[in-house]
Order: structure tokens, then sequence, then C-alpha cells
């Protein structure tokens, strides 16, 4: 009796069926994605080194000859130029720090680790890094509950980065004698962090503005102040890439406030 004509003969080979276009573009996408990572990642290293690496080396001499390490000047004037260079320095290390670090978040190439972070660590590194700042500027900033605050799922370095921008912003838009107010709390499954200064405020028009790279709003808050706009915008991308967010408040004669919110520990 004949087989069943459903049963295949062993002997045929089933011709290798190729991928269907949309699969093939798809795949070569993917790989000219991760070729422009792998370059964005060469040049973010190639910037760090070379620009860098000169920067520190201008901001150390340029200190040794302020302090007059190895004996006088002979001139005043000299000191005096040296203070100069070296705070010209670190603010122009500042700027390139700022701008690798939005090349960075912009193009994806992070090395973010997520692990449960105390709120009252990160915000004591910040504020003694950022106290010679806050003393020149002669403002006060109140932590509200210090010691109790609760724990967050962020980057070690991301969250001190995010917390210095927030607070350094909030203190540069302060009056001389102002008070910036730090809180936290935990609300479900996040924490929200809220820093609220009483400089000006700037019109809630100009909010999504203040977000947006190197863009200046049109009010106090970014004309009177040094910088060039990258500190907000850097918290908003580092806060998305740990599964968080900043939400901005603000009117004129209101002061600014800044509640960046993620996961609770």
């Amino acid at each position: 009796m004949p087989e069943a004509a459903s049963q295949k003969d062993p002997s045929i080979v089933t011709p290798f069926a190729a991928p269907a276009p949309a699969d093939r573009r798809a795949a070569a996408q993917e790989r000219r994605r991760l070729a422009l990572d792998d370059r964005k990642r060469s040049f973010l290293r190639m910037v760090s080194h070379e620009l860098r690496t000169p920067l520190n080396a201008v901001i150390g001499f340029s200190e040794i000859l302020s302090q007059e390490l190895y004996g006088p000047l002979g001139n005043e004037q000299y000191r005096e130029y040296a203070t100069i260079v070296h705070d010209s320095g670190l603010k122009l290390l500042k700027l390139v720090n700022q701008i690798v670090e939005i090349a960075r978040l912009e193009g994806h190439v992070t090395d973010i680790e997520m692990t449960p972070e105390p709120l009252d660590e990160a915000l004591e590194d910040v504020l003694d890094t950022l106290r010679g700042e806050i003393a020149r500027r002669e403002v006060v900033v109140h932590v509200l509950g210090q010691g109790d605050l609760p724990l967050v799922v962020a980057d070690s370095r991301g969250l001190r980065t995010m917390l210095s921008n927030l607070i350094q912003n909030a203190v540069a838009h302060s009056p001389a004698g102002g008070v910036v107010h730090v809180a936290a709390s935990r609300i479900g499954d996040e924490v929200e962090i809220s820093i609220r200064d009483q400089g000006p405020g700037v019109e809630s028009a100009e909010l999504p503005r203040l977000l947006q790279p190197f863009e200046q709003a049109g009010s106090a808050l970014t004309r009177t102040s040094e910088g060039v706009g990258l500190g907000l915008p850097i918290v908003d991308l580092l806060s998305r890439a740990m599964g968080g967010r900043l939400k901005l408040s603000s009117s004129l004669g209101a002061g600014f406030l800044a509640r960046l919110i993620l996961p609770a520990g």
C-alpha cells in the first residue's frame, strides 16, 4: 500500500529560506548602529584624554605659581595672573566635562550601574564639594530631615552629578542671604528630591528650553550667571537613563523648583 502523500521523501532537501528584505535591512541598521556606538566611544575617549590632560597640567602648574610654592614670583601681578589662569582652567575643564557627558548621554554611551544609594551620603559629598561656592555666594543650603533621608536606586556617580548640578544651579541664582531648601520623600516606589531656591524665577513658558543643551532662557535666571546651559539637560538625561525624571516649575518672582524623581531603594 502506498505511503500517505503527506509523508515527505527523506531524499528531498528543502531549500534554505533567505531572510526577508525587512530582516536584512534591520540587521544592517543594527550593524551600523553598533559601529556608530564604537566610533562615539572612541571619540569620547580621545576628547577626554586630549583635552583633559593638558587642562589638568595648566591647572596644576598655575596653582603652584599662584601659591608661590617654589619661591616668590617677584611681582604681585604675576601671582594674580597665575590665579586667573588657574580659575579659567577650572571653568574650561568643567565645560569640557559637561560637553563629554552630554555627548555620552545623547549617544546612549553610558556606564550606569544602578545600586541602592543613601541620599544622606550623596548630599554630604555634594555639599562638601560646593562648600566654597556656597560661602562665596553667601547662601544657606538647608536640608530638611538630614540624617534620615530615604534610599534611592541610582548610579553613584550619576546621582552626585545630578545633585551637584541642581544645588549649584539653585545657589548660583539665589540672592545673598538666600536659602536653598532641599528635601526628599518617598512616594510609593519612587523618591522625590526637591530643590527650591529664592531666586528671581523664570516664566513657565521658558522651562522646556532650559532642558535643551546650550539653550538660555530669556530671564535673569540664565543671563546673570555663568555657564552655557548644560547643567539641567545633563540632569534630565541622567535621570531618564536611571528610570527617573526631572520636573521643573517656576514663575517670575517666585523662585525656582526642581524635582528629581528616582526609583526608591
